[in-house]
């Protein structure tokens, strides 16, 4: 399969001048994403096409039970991604730019930031990798007749009530980490319909929260809590604004804290604040009824916009909307491919070690070892991986044990092991898609994106066996968020009068490559008995969260 050319290198190469000129003028659009490893940085020409680049790698930290950042590490490691992506657009171009036709900002989804009246944080942030909240979700779901995931905002509040913390009382304003970044740098306590339907469901019909949950949620918390006298939860909840509509632009003390030298100026528009599910929809141009994607990071999800809504309520299936507002069912497993990337970090050191003075490129070891993948056998030479570093809901787990097993009939092999770290990668998913089917939701279109499909062709062809469908990947894939939140942002203000999916259609992929690969039939007969193992093999899991 031909590889696709690197879009930041076509930009390079054959536009040059006019990206020069582009960034001059100011009419670039600039995305930033902040992911659960890696903050990205993505300024795009006029026509979509990346330009330039920045990033910057953090990690969260398990503090007092909670797995957090600090929020200086929000800003110390926003200020590094923009940093590096001035420099790299100084490199490639000879330009620093100083201004942008429009900006955006994402993150990762859900989880739980609570400010008081003075905008001061009242507990450390509490990300969407924290499963503490399983009464909390419990009682919700059942109130509302409708899921609420551990992971959401509304849950990690309410668990909060019901755990009498002392900072209930003082709540003025809940967010996201997206909306939180966004209203430091313009002013304004506003979030896209995308990321907000992660904090608390919303109506698709009227394209905000919904009032009848809001009001039974408000009655929950009198009655539970009436000594708090707590104000109505739509108080406490972000501004909703869909694709396309402005969200303010940035300020003086917004451009210092992005950019502490100065040289950025103020007064660019900003889109709505998005999470990294919608953000990855656009990248993967699946925001139309029968599209979906699949994004794989530390968490893996797959998005299914659907044409109608589900028919009964699923503990495996969150609802939430594209940035436009229609409904989507998402498959969110809290384990992705961070376990695989600690393989590849030991493999890398033994590398390191063979050869002293030669310290190979993380990259390069990651793509080795995803090539060796493709020699294992199909079914994973009997091997069985679990990358459970933290909770599964998808699977009834709280907690994780990241586990290898196998038998001693097993064939133990560098491909064995590693295509069944990445088979592990899959399999919680591969239960959720079940329930989808299940439902009769169809599908047109499967497209993938994240740094494991930077490797041609290998997470690709083991993704379509755990699907059983065809799965594409386009140009973009490697791009993910921090190239959808700046497609959103260039979408702010167009004149055209399409929706989202009409203006990507037309000004966005209309000449995008993409590959498609379809199952394998080995694959699929393999990557199911890997799937009866895993299911089979979860009471050695949930035993082993029990003993260690």
């Amino acid at each position: 399969m031909a590889q696709t050319p690197d879009p930041s290198a076509q930009a390079t190469a054959g536009t040059a001048p006019e990206a020069r000129e582009a960034l001059v003028a100011g009419r670039t659009t600039l995305g930033i994403e902040l992911g659960s490893t890696r903050i990205k940085a993505c300024l795009v020409g006029p026509d979509g096409t990346p330009l330039a680049s920045g990033d910057h790698a953090w990690e969260n930290r398990l503090e007092d039970g909670y797995w957090t950042y600090s929020l200086d590490d929000v800003w110390s490691g926003l200020q590094a991604c923009y940093a590096s992506l001035v420099d790299d657009a100084e490199r490639r171009f000879g330009v620093r730019p100083t201004t942008y036709r429009a900006l955006g900002v994402s993150a990762m989804m859900h989880g739980y930031l609570a400010f008081d009246a003075q905008g001061e944080l009242l507990v450390p942030f509490r990300t969407w990798r924290n499963t503490t909240t399983e009464r909390a979700a419990g009682e919700l779901t059942e109130l509302l007749g409708y899921n609420v995931p551990l992971r959401w905002s509304v849950a990690h509040f309410y668990q909060a009530v019901l755990d009498d913390e002392p900072h209930v009382a003082q709540v003025r304003s809940l967010t996201t980490l997206a909306g939180y970044v966004h209203r430091r740098l313009t002013g304004r306590n506003v979030l896209g319909i995308g990321d907000a339907s992660g904090m608390f469901p919303v109506d698709p019909a009227v394209k905000t929260y919904d009032r009848r949950m809001l009001d039974q949620f408000d009655r929950l918390v009198a009655e539970r809590r009436p000594e708090l006298q707590a104000r109505a939860l739509e108080e406490l909840l972000p501004e909703v604004l869909l694709a396309g509509h402005e969200a303010g632009t940035l300020t003086a003390d917004g451009a210092a804290l992005l950019d502490p030298s100065g040289a950025l100026q103020p007064g660019v528009p900003l889109c709505p604040p998005e999470g990294d599910a919608g953000t990855g929809m656009v990248a993967t141009h699946a925001v139309a009824p029968r599209t979906g994607n699949v994004s794989v990071g530390t968490s893996i999800f797959a998005m299914v916009v659907l044409e109608k809504p589900l028919e009964h309520v699923h503990p495996e299936l969150d609802l939430v909307t594209t940035p436009a507002g229609d409904l989507v069912a998402m498959v969110h497993c809290n384990n992705g491919a961070s376990e695989l990337g600690a393989w590849a970090g030991l493999f890398g050191r033994f590398a390191e070690l063979s050869a002293p003075g030669e310290a190979p490129d993380a990259d390069a070891v990651f793509a080795l070892l995803l090539r060796e993948a493709l020699e294992g056998d199909a079914d994973a030479g009997g091997l069985t991986a679990y990358n459970y570093l933290s909770g599964e809901p998808v699977t009834g787990l709280t907690e994780g044990r990241p586990l290898l097993v196998r038998g001693p009939d097993s064939a133990f092999t560098l491909a064995n092991l590693v295509r069944a770290q990445v088979y592990a990668a899959f399999g919680a998913l591969s239960l959720g898609m079940r329930v989808l089917d299940a439902e009769g939701v169809r599908l047109d279109t499967m497209v993938a994106h994240g740094g494991l499909f930077r490797t041609q062709g290998v997470a690709q062809r083991l993704l379509a066996a755990a699907l059983g469908a065809p799965v594409a990947v386009g140009s973009s894939a490697g791009e993910g968020g921090a190239w959808g939140i700046a497609v959103l942002a260039s979408y702010l203000g167009d004149e055209s009068g399409l929706d989202l999916a009409g203006y990507l259609d037309e000004h966005v992929f209309a000449e995008a490559a993409v590959h498609v690969v379809e199952p394998d039939p080995a694959d699929l007969a393999g990557y199911a008995t890997f799937l009866d193992r895993y299911a089979a093999g979860l009471v050695v899991e949930r035993a082993a969260t029990d003993a260690l």
